[in-house]
Protein backbone atom coordinates (compact mmCIF):
# COMPACT_ATOMS: atom_id res chain seq x y z
CA UNK A 1 0.00 0.00 0.00
CA UNK A 2 1.34 3.14 -1.20
CA UNK A 3 -0.35 6.49 0.69
CA UNK A 4 -1.51 6.89 4.67
CA UNK A 5 -4.87 8.41 3.47
CA UNK A 6 -8.14 7.23 4.52
CA UNK A 7 -8.41 5.08 1.10
CA UNK A 8 -4.95 3.34 1.58
CA UNK A 9 -5.41 2.59 5.34
CA UNK A 10 -9.01 1.21 4.83
CA UNK A 11 -7.44 -0.92 1.70
CA UNK A 12 -4.83 -2.17 4.04
CA UNK A 13 -7.83 -2.83 6.76
CA UNK A 14 -9.60 -5.35 3.90
CA UNK A 15 -6.36 -6.67 3.28
CA UNK A 16 -4.97 -7.42 6.02
CA UNK A 17 -7.60 -8.78 7.24
CA UNK A 18 -7.79 -11.60 5.48
CA UNK A 19 -4.48 -12.67 6.93
CA UNK A 20 -1.96 -11.52 4.16
CA UNK A 21 1.17 -9.44 5.07
CA UNK A 22 1.10 -5.53 4.23
CA UNK A 23 3.16 -3.11 4.27
CA UNK A 24 2.08 0.88 4.25
CA UNK A 25 4.18 3.85 2.61
CA UNK A 26 3.94 7.10 3.44
CA UNK A 27 6.37 10.04 2.24
CA UNK A 28 5.48 12.05 5.32
CA UNK A 29 6.66 11.10 9.17
CA UNK A 30 2.90 9.96 10.16
CA UNK A 31 0.00 8.86 8.18
CA UNK A 32 -3.65 10.19 8.19
CA UNK A 33 -2.43 13.89 7.69
CA UNK A 34 -5.32 15.09 5.40
CA UNK A 35 -7.32 12.84 7.86
CA UNK A 36 -6.62 15.23 10.61
CA UNK A 37 -7.15 18.32 8.40
CA UNK A 38 -10.63 17.34 7.71
CA UNK A 39 -11.66 16.56 11.79
CA UNK A 40 -11.01 20.79 12.55
CA UNK A 41 -14.40 20.95 11.41
CA UNK A 42 -15.78 18.18 13.68
CA UNK A 43 -14.81 15.16 10.88
CA UNK A 44 -18.07 15.12 9.10
CA UNK A 45 -17.47 11.03 8.49
CA UNK A 46 -20.29 10.41 5.95
CA UNK A 47 -23.81 11.53 4.99
CA UNK A 48 -27.53 10.12 5.54
CA UNK A 49 -29.76 10.59 2.63
CA UNK A 50 -31.65 8.47 0.43
CA UNK A 51 -29.12 6.20 -1.43
CA UNK A 52 -29.79 6.86 -4.60
CA UNK A 53 -29.49 10.54 -4.06
CA UNK A 54 -26.49 9.69 -1.77
CA UNK A 55 -24.72 7.93 -5.10
CA UNK A 56 -26.54 10.61 -7.37
CA UNK A 57 -23.49 13.39 -5.73
CA UNK A 58 -20.05 12.02 -7.58
CA UNK A 59 -19.13 13.61 -10.81
CA UNK A 60 -16.50 12.58 -13.37
CA UNK A 61 -14.45 15.04 -15.40
CA UNK A 62 -14.88 12.17 -18.30
CA UNK A 63 -16.35 13.40 -21.17
CA UNK A 64 -19.52 12.41 -21.15
CA UNK A 65 -19.96 10.74 -24.79
CA UNK A 66 -17.46 8.45 -22.97
CA UNK A 67 -18.67 7.73 -19.72
CA UNK A 68 -22.87 9.35 -19.78
CA UNK A 69 -24.17 10.91 -16.54
CA UNK A 70 -26.09 7.35 -15.96
CA UNK A 71 -23.08 5.59 -16.15
CA UNK A 72 -20.83 7.42 -13.56
CA UNK A 73 -24.17 6.91 -11.86
CA UNK A 74 -23.94 3.22 -11.56
CA UNK A 75 -20.35 3.06 -11.03
CA UNK A 76 -20.63 5.11 -7.80
CA UNK A 77 -23.69 3.04 -6.58
CA UNK A 78 -21.65 -0.36 -7.34
CA UNK A 79 -19.04 1.33 -5.26
CA UNK A 80 -20.99 2.89 -2.14
CA UNK A 81 -23.07 -0.29 -2.30
CA UNK A 82 -19.66 -1.87 -1.63
CA UNK A 83 -19.42 0.14 2.02
CA UNK A 84 -22.09 1.94 2.49
CA UNK A 85 -22.54 4.77 5.11
CA UNK A 86 -24.27 2.57 7.11
CA UNK A 87 -21.48 0.23 6.90
CA UNK A 88 -18.76 3.28 7.96
CA UNK A 89 -20.64 4.27 10.67
CA UNK A 90 -20.81 0.49 12.05
CA UNK A 91 -17.04 1.11 11.39
CA UNK A 92 -16.34 3.70 13.90
CA UNK A 93 -18.28 2.14 16.10
CA UNK A 94 -16.52 -1.19 16.42
CA UNK A 95 -13.52 1.12 16.98
CA UNK A 96 -15.49 2.62 20.11
CA UNK A 97 -16.43 6.22 18.31
CA UNK A 98 -19.94 6.44 18.87
CA UNK A 99 -21.32 8.66 15.61
CA UNK A 100 -24.67 10.93 15.28
CA UNK A 101 -26.50 12.36 12.75
CA UNK A 102 -27.26 15.67 12.53
CA UNK A 103 -30.18 17.82 11.75
CA UNK A 104 -28.34 18.12 8.18
CA UNK A 105 -28.23 14.60 7.52
CA UNK A 106 -24.23 15.35 8.69
CA UNK A 107 -22.34 12.24 10.49
CA UNK A 108 -20.14 12.99 13.14
CA UNK A 109 -18.01 11.41 16.21
CA UNK A 110 -19.58 12.49 19.13
CA UNK A 111 -16.33 13.84 20.59
CA UNK A 112 -16.51 15.87 17.29
CA UNK A 113 -12.43 14.94 16.61
CA UNK A 114 -10.66 12.48 14.24
CA UNK A 115 -6.95 12.14 16.05
CA UNK A 116 -9.15 9.21 18.45
CA UNK A 117 -10.47 7.50 15.84
CA UNK A 118 -7.44 8.00 13.80
CA UNK A 119 -5.23 6.69 17.05
CA UNK A 120 -7.43 3.34 17.35
CA UNK A 121 -7.27 2.99 13.77
CA UNK A 122 -3.65 2.65 13.49
CA UNK A 123 -3.70 0.28 16.73
CA UNK A 124 -6.00 -1.86 15.24
CA UNK A 125 -4.22 -1.90 11.65
CA UNK A 126 -0.79 -2.57 14.11
CA UNK A 127 -2.80 -5.53 15.76
CA UNK A 128 -3.44 -7.42 12.40
CA UNK A 129 0.38 -6.99 11.37
CA UNK A 130 0.53 -3.81 8.94
CA UNK A 131 4.05 -2.71 8.99
CA UNK A 132 4.41 0.57 8.41
CA UNK A 133 7.37 2.93 7.06
CA UNK A 134 7.41 6.62 6.57
CA UNK A 135 9.25 8.86 4.84
CA UNK A 136 9.23 6.87 1.76
CA UNK A 137 8.27 8.97 -1.47
CA UNK A 138 7.37 6.49 -4.41
CA UNK A 139 9.68 7.42 -7.61
CA UNK A 140 8.90 4.37 -10.00
CA UNK A 141 7.13 1.53 -10.33
CA UNK A 142 6.94 -1.40 -13.09
CA UNK A 143 4.90 -4.35 -13.55
CA UNK A 144 6.15 -7.48 -15.10
CA UNK A 145 6.41 -10.26 -12.42
CA UNK A 146 4.54 -8.90 -10.04
CA UNK A 147 5.28 -5.12 -9.34
CA UNK A 148 8.13 -3.83 -8.48
CA UNK A 149 8.23 0.10 -6.40
CA UNK A 150 11.15 2.16 -6.18
CA UNK A 151 11.22 4.56 -3.16
CA UNK A 152 13.46 7.33 -1.82
CA UNK A 153 13.72 7.72 1.59
CA UNK A 154 16.37 9.16 4.06
CA UNK A 155 18.15 6.30 3.47
CA UNK A 156 18.64 6.47 -0.07
CA UNK A 157 17.02 4.58 -2.97
CA UNK A 158 14.85 1.36 -1.77
CA UNK A 159 13.46 -1.17 -3.95
CA UNK A 160 9.75 -3.17 -2.82
CA UNK A 161 8.87 -6.55 -4.98
CA UNK A 162 4.99 -7.05 -4.50
CA UNK A 163 2.25 -9.44 -5.41
CA UNK A 164 -0.12 -6.45 -5.79
CA UNK A 165 0.11 -2.90 -4.77
CA UNK A 166 -2.56 -0.15 -4.19
CA UNK A 167 -1.75 3.32 -4.84
CA UNK A 168 -3.80 5.77 -2.55
CA UNK A 169 -1.76 9.02 -2.85
CA UNK A 170 -4.35 11.69 -2.81
CA UNK A 171 -5.64 14.58 -5.02
CA UNK A 172 -3.72 17.87 -5.90
CA UNK A 173 -4.95 20.05 -2.71
CA UNK A 174 -3.49 20.52 0.52
CA UNK A 175 0.24 19.59 -0.48
CA UNK A 176 1.40 19.85 3.10
CA UNK A 177 -0.54 16.79 4.36
CA UNK A 178 1.12 14.52 1.49
CA UNK A 179 -1.10 15.41 -1.51
CA UNK A 180 0.60 17.12 -4.16
CA UNK A 181 -0.11 15.32 -6.94
CA UNK A 182 3.19 14.29 -8.20
CA UNK A 183 2.47 11.35 -8.87
CA UNK A 184 0.73 12.23 -12.43
CA UNK A 185 3.63 12.66 -14.30
CA UNK A 186 4.59 9.16 -13.21
CA UNK A 187 1.69 7.59 -14.65
CA UNK A 188 1.74 9.46 -17.34
CA UNK A 189 4.85 8.52 -17.99
CA UNK A 190 3.30 4.60 -17.93
CA UNK A 191 0.83 6.11 -20.40
CA UNK A 192 -2.50 5.96 -17.89
CA UNK A 193 -4.76 8.37 -19.34
CA UNK A 194 -5.86 11.30 -16.45
CA UNK A 195 -8.25 14.04 -16.29
CA UNK A 196 -5.77 17.25 -15.30
CA UNK A 197 -6.38 17.98 -11.60
CA UNK A 198 -8.62 21.07 -10.93
CA UNK A 199 -9.84 22.57 -7.53
CA UNK A 200 -13.10 20.93 -6.15
CA UNK A 201 -14.86 22.49 -3.03
CA UNK A 202 -12.99 25.82 -3.37
CA UNK A 203 -13.58 29.16 -3.19
CA UNK A 204 -13.86 31.58 -6.36
CA UNK A 205 -12.29 35.56 -6.80
CA UNK A 206 -14.18 37.97 -7.89
CA UNK A 207 -13.44 41.48 -8.14
CA UNK A 208 -14.91 43.58 -5.39
CA UNK A 209 -15.83 47.14 -5.37
CA UNK A 210 -13.03 48.28 -2.64
CA UNK A 211 -15.65 49.94 -0.69
CA UNK A 212 -17.64 46.60 -0.38
CA UNK A 213 -15.41 44.17 0.39
CA UNK A 214 -13.85 46.69 3.35
CA UNK A 215 -17.34 46.56 4.35
CA UNK A 216 -18.06 43.27 4.25
CA UNK A 217 -15.23 40.78 4.90
CA UNK A 218 -15.59 38.09 6.80
CA UNK A 219 -19.44 38.38 6.98
CA UNK A 220 -21.27 35.22 6.14
CA UNK A 221 -24.72 35.22 4.10
CA UNK A 222 -26.94 32.71 5.90
CA UNK A 223 -29.87 30.32 3.83
CA UNK A 224 -29.41 31.92 0.17
CA UNK A 225 -29.98 30.47 -2.88
CA UNK A 226 -27.19 30.55 -5.19
CA UNK A 227 -27.01 29.06 -8.99
CA UNK A 228 -24.89 28.48 -11.66
CA UNK A 229 -25.87 27.69 -15.18
CA UNK A 230 -28.64 25.07 -14.45
CA UNK A 231 -27.22 24.14 -11.28
CA UNK A 232 -29.05 25.60 -8.31
CA UNK A 233 -28.32 25.00 -3.92
CA UNK A 234 -29.35 26.19 -0.97
CA UNK A 235 -26.71 27.02 1.81
CA UNK A 236 -24.42 29.50 3.29
CA UNK A 237 -21.49 31.89 1.96
CA UNK A 238 -18.79 33.37 2.78
CA UNK A 239 -17.48 36.84 1.97
CA UNK A 240 -13.27 37.04 1.74
CA UNK A 241 -11.15 39.49 0.74
CA UNK A 242 -10.89 37.64 -2.84
CA UNK A 243 -14.10 36.21 -2.97
CA UNK A 244 -16.82 33.88 -2.01
CA UNK A 245 -16.07 30.51 -0.16
CA UNK A 246 -18.61 28.42 1.49
CA UNK A 247 -20.68 25.60 1.10
CA UNK A 248 -22.87 26.64 -1.18
CA UNK A 249 -20.24 27.59 -4.09
CA UNK A 250 -18.27 24.76 -3.19
CA UNK A 251 -21.19 22.95 -4.43
CA UNK A 252 -21.37 24.68 -7.60
CA UNK A 253 -17.57 24.30 -8.26
CA UNK A 254 -18.13 22.15 -11.24
CA UNK A 255 -20.55 23.63 -13.00
CA UNK A 256 -18.60 27.11 -12.86
CA UNK A 257 -15.74 25.44 -14.38
CA UNK A 258 -17.70 24.64 -17.21
CA UNK A 259 -18.59 28.22 -17.88
CA UNK A 260 -16.46 30.28 -20.76
CA UNK A 261 -17.79 33.17 -18.25
CA UNK A 262 -18.31 32.33 -14.90
CA UNK A 263 -20.88 33.85 -12.49
CA UNK A 264 -23.19 32.98 -9.53
CA UNK A 265 -27.04 34.33 -9.35
CA UNK A 266 -27.43 34.87 -5.61
CA UNK A 267 -30.98 34.67 -4.15
CA UNK A 268 -31.19 36.03 -0.67
CA UNK A 269 -34.73 35.88 0.22
CA UNK A 270 -35.34 32.14 -1.16
CA UNK A 271 -38.40 32.05 0.89
CA UNK A 272 -40.11 35.34 -0.37
CA UNK A 273 -41.28 36.03 -3.57
CA UNK A 274 -40.91 39.05 -5.37
CA UNK A 275 -44.33 40.44 -5.18
CA UNK A 276 -44.04 39.85 -1.37
CA UNK A 277 -41.38 41.84 -0.82
CA UNK A 278 -42.47 44.93 -2.82
CA UNK A 279 -45.50 44.53 -0.57
CA UNK A 280 -43.55 44.78 2.38
CA UNK A 281 -41.92 48.09 1.04
CA UNK A 282 -45.21 49.68 1.12
CA UNK A 283 -44.99 53.14 0.69
CA UNK A 284 -41.26 53.75 -0.01
CA UNK A 285 -40.74 56.41 -2.48
CA UNK A 286 -37.20 56.53 -2.43
CA UNK A 287 -33.76 55.34 -0.48
CA UNK A 288 -34.76 52.01 -1.65
CA UNK A 289 -31.86 50.25 -0.63
CA UNK A 290 -32.05 51.66 2.57
CA UNK A 291 -35.63 51.32 2.98
CA UNK A 292 -34.99 46.90 1.56
CA UNK A 293 -32.27 46.39 4.47
CA UNK A 294 -34.64 47.80 6.99
CA UNK A 295 -38.22 46.23 6.34
CA UNK A 296 -36.93 43.00 4.43
CA UNK A 297 -34.19 42.55 7.32
CA UNK A 298 -31.15 42.17 5.48
CA UNK A 299 -27.51 41.75 7.22
CA UNK A 300 -24.31 43.68 6.67
CA UNK A 301 -23.45 41.07 4.72
CA UNK A 302 -26.37 41.11 2.00
CA UNK A 303 -26.60 44.97 2.07
CA UNK A 304 -22.59 45.22 1.35
CA UNK A 305 -23.33 42.65 -1.71
CA UNK A 306 -26.05 44.79 -2.97
CA UNK A 307 -24.42 48.22 -2.72
CA UNK A 308 -21.49 46.57 -4.85
CA UNK A 309 -22.84 44.55 -7.66
CA UNK A 310 -26.75 45.97 -7.91
CA UNK A 311 -27.32 49.37 -6.05
CA UNK A 312 -27.96 50.84 -9.21
CA UNK A 313 -31.04 48.44 -9.90
CA UNK A 314 -32.60 49.93 -6.20
CA UNK A 315 -34.59 52.61 -7.80
CA UNK A 316 -38.09 51.43 -7.78
CA UNK A 317 -39.33 48.82 -5.34
CA UNK A 318 -40.07 45.88 -8.47
CA UNK A 319 -36.23 46.60 -9.47
CA UNK A 320 -35.13 46.32 -6.09
CA UNK A 321 -36.81 42.92 -5.66
CA UNK A 322 -35.37 42.00 -8.58
CA UNK A 323 -32.17 42.92 -7.39
CA UNK A 324 -32.36 40.69 -3.88
CA UNK A 325 -34.11 37.74 -5.61
CA UNK A 326 -31.05 38.02 -8.44
CA UNK A 327 -28.22 39.60 -7.68
CA UNK A 328 -25.44 38.60 -10.65
CA UNK A 329 -22.11 38.12 -9.04
CA UNK A 330 -19.21 37.73 -11.67
CA UNK A 331 -16.06 35.43 -11.05
CA UNK A 332 -12.88 35.67 -11.96
CA UNK A 333 -11.64 31.77 -11.28
CA UNK A 334 -11.41 29.45 -8.70
CA UNK A 335 -8.76 30.04 -5.89
CA UNK A 336 -5.64 28.07 -6.72
CA UNK A 337 -5.53 23.77 -6.56
CA UNK A 338 -3.77 23.67 -2.88
CA UNK A 339 -6.15 26.19 -1.27
CA UNK A 340 -8.87 23.35 -2.40
CA UNK A 341 -11.04 21.15 -0.11
CA UNK A 342 -10.34 18.35 -2.82
CA UNK A 343 -9.74 17.60 -5.89
CA UNK A 344 -11.46 17.66 -9.72
CA UNK A 345 -10.00 14.75 -12.52
CA UNK A 346 -7.12 11.91 -11.82
CA UNK A 347 -7.14 8.76 -13.19
CA UNK A 348 -9.81 7.94 -15.47
CA UNK A 349 -11.83 5.12 -15.01
CA UNK A 350 -11.74 3.76 -18.79
CA UNK A 351 -8.63 2.73 -17.17
CA UNK A 352 -9.39 0.94 -14.62
CA UNK A 353 -10.85 -2.94 -14.16
CA UNK A 354 -14.14 -2.93 -11.97
CA UNK A 355 -11.93 -3.72 -8.66
CA UNK A 356 -9.89 -0.50 -9.56
CA UNK A 357 -6.70 -2.01 -11.26
CA UNK A 358 -5.18 -0.27 -13.74
CA UNK A 359 -5.50 -2.59 -17.34
CA UNK A 360 -1.83 -1.30 -18.63
CA UNK A 361 -0.08 -1.97 -15.31
CA UNK A 362 -1.56 -5.45 -13.19
CA UNK A 363 -1.34 -6.10 -10.24
CA UNK A 364 -1.25 -1.60 -9.29
CA UNK A 365 -5.12 -0.61 -7.83
CA UNK A 366 -5.63 2.92 -7.76
CA UNK A 367 -8.46 4.38 -4.52
CA UNK A 368 -9.34 7.61 -3.30
CA UNK A 369 -8.41 11.20 -4.82
CA UNK A 370 -6.25 9.71 -7.39
CA UNK A 371 -9.54 8.99 -9.09
CA UNK A 372 -11.18 11.17 -11.48
CA UNK A 373 -13.75 11.92 -9.48
CA UNK A 374 -15.91 14.78 -7.43
CA UNK A 375 -18.47 15.13 -4.54
CA UNK A 376 -19.48 18.26 -2.24
CA UNK A 377 -19.00 18.51 1.29
CA UNK A 378 -20.85 16.82 3.42
CA UNK A 379 -19.49 13.51 3.98
CA UNK A 380 -19.36 12.23 0.63
CA UNK A 381 -15.66 13.07 -0.02
CA UNK A 382 -14.92 10.36 3.15
CA UNK A 383 -17.05 8.08 1.75
CA UNK A 384 -15.61 8.07 -1.59
CA UNK A 385 -11.86 7.46 0.20
CA UNK A 386 -12.89 4.77 1.81
CA UNK A 387 -15.79 2.82 -0.10
CA UNK A 388 -12.65 2.96 -3.38
CA UNK A 389 -10.32 1.91 -0.72
CA UNK A 390 -12.70 -1.12 0.16
CA UNK A 391 -13.10 -1.61 -3.49
CA UNK A 392 -9.40 -1.62 -4.24
CA UNK A 393 -8.61 -3.92 -1.12
CA UNK A 394 -11.02 -6.36 -2.24
CA UNK A 395 -9.36 -6.77 -5.77
CA UNK A 396 -6.04 -7.39 -4.49
CA UNK A 397 -7.45 -10.32 -2.50
CA UNK A 398 -9.58 -11.52 -5.44
CA UNK A 399 -6.32 -11.12 -7.58
CA UNK A 400 -3.80 -12.76 -5.27
CA UNK A 401 -6.71 -15.39 -3.83
CA UNK A 402 -5.14 -15.95 -0.62
CA UNK A 403 -1.48 -15.58 -1.69
CA UNK A 404 1.26 -12.62 -1.31
CA UNK A 405 3.42 -10.72 0.50
CA UNK A 406 5.89 -7.70 0.50
CA UNK A 407 9.66 -8.01 0.72
CA UNK A 408 11.92 -4.91 0.99
CA UNK A 409 15.57 -4.70 0.76
CA UNK A 410 16.00 -1.81 3.15
CA UNK A 411 14.55 -0.32 6.32
CA UNK A 412 12.68 2.78 6.91
CA UNK A 413 11.53 4.63 9.79
CA UNK A 414 8.68 3.85 12.01
CA UNK A 415 5.40 5.89 13.24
Amino acid sequence: MVGGGPAGLRAAEVVARAGLEVHLYDAKPSVGRKFLVAGRGGLNITHREAFEEFCGRYRSLEDPAVCPREATFERWKGLISGFTPEALAEWCTELGVETFVAGTGRVYPKEMKSAPLLRRWVARLRSLGVQFWMRHRLVSLHSGDGVRLEFESEGGRSFVHSDAAVLALGGGSWPQTGSDGAWTALLESLGVRLEPLNPANTGWECDWPSQSVQACEGLPLKNVRVSAGASSVRGELLITRYGLEGGAIYALSGALRGMKEPAVRIDFKPDSTRESLVSRLGTAKAHFLEEAGRRWRLGPGEMAMLRGFCEAQFCSAESAASAVKDCVVPLRRPRPLPEAISTAGGVCFEELDAFLMLRKIPGVFIAGEMLDWEAPTGGYLMQGCFATGTRAGEGVLRMLQGTGALEENQGGDQI
